[in-house]
């Protein structure tokens, strides 16, 4: 009896280590393709980078002819505003 409880316990140690060895195992191969993302999406993101670095010098253009244009929106909303109270709409 002694013998064959030694034995059932080490087979049941033995499946757990090479359980435990094939899962370690998927870990490391899902870690090393996930290396290779990160590095393939590091790429990616120098070469954004890269492509916007010259939109730095128009952004200051745009958003100033932008300013210019909300004043003048804003101009026209209140004109609009204006009218609709002639009109007794508001």
């Amino acid at each position: 009896m002694h013998e064959l409880l030694t034995l059932i316990t080490l087979i049941v140690v033995a499946l757990v280590v090479l359980v435990l060895v094939i899962y370690l195992l998927l870990i490391i191969v899902a870690l090393r393709g996930a290396g290779n993302h990160l590095q393939q999406l590091a790429g990616g993101l120098q070469k954004i980078a890269d492509d916007s670095e010259p939109l730095s010098g128009h952004l200051g253009t745009i958003n100033g002819a932008l300013d210019q244009l909300h004043g003048g929106l804003t101009s026209v909303d209140g004109h609009l505003v204006q009218i609709a109270k002639v009109l007794k709409l508001v």
